[in-house]
């Protein structure tokens, strides 16, 4: 159990450092406008419910994620989601995806749609057995922001595709829930300009 909590918060710390170094590398402008962002980092958590194909359920958890953005629209995205509560018979699923990540900016709204892959894990029941499958992900979702570093991820809607999951098709899909802070304070909604008498 122990080591399954610091495999996930170690995997949380790569992705993050990781974006960090992809927004340093590609030297995006800093500059932002009330239209859109410019390069930023930004780590959000949200609360997910998924329904489940195997043992037909619904499974409540959490998620991680890191946006980097490279320009105003388009970025990276990475991922931890964790399913562990109202699954039957100590079933648990575990997803970490990275992908490209697209916003269509309308103001304080952001909407978004991405397409990510990556490695999901389940234990089984009673804890007979795991499984490590390759997962693609498409989703989209909707932000808004709430200040130069706040955002609200009002729903983020994302499918799974297990691919070779050992008990025939398991697709996933998930509703999330949650808040992101910007690392680097960039001003989306520039106070306007007093003008001298």
């Amino acid at each position: 159990m122990m080591l399954r909590l610091v495999m996930h918060l170690w995997l949380l710390l790569a992705m993050l450092l990781l974006g960090t170094f992809v927004v340093h590398e590609l030297h995006a402008q800093a500059l932002t406008t009330a239209s859109g962002g410019g390069s930023y980092l930004a780590v959000g958590g949200a609360l997910t419910a998924t329904h489940v194909p195997y043992g037909d359920s619904t499974g409540f958890g959490g998620a991680a994620y890191v946006d980097s953005n490279m320009s105003p629209r388009v970025g990276l995205e990475y991922e931890g989601r964790f399913l562990r509560y109202n699954l039957d018979e100590d079933v648990s699923l575990s997803s970490y995806l990275a992908g490209a990540r697209v916003v269509f900016w309308r103001g304080r709204t952001q909407p978004y749609v991405k397409v990510m892959a990556g490695l999901g894990r389940m234990t089984f029941p009673f804890h007979y057995a795991t499984g490590s499958y390759f997962v693609i992900a498409p989703g989209a979702g909707l932000d808004y922001a709430l200040s130069n570093r706040w955002t609200a991820r009002i729903l983020d809607v994302e499918y799974q595709d297990w691919t070779g999951f050992t008990y025939g098709s398991m697709q996933p899909y998930s509703v999330s829930s949650g808040l992101r802070f910007r690392l680097n304070g960039i001003e989306l909604f520039p106070k306007k300009m007093r003008h001298r008498h």
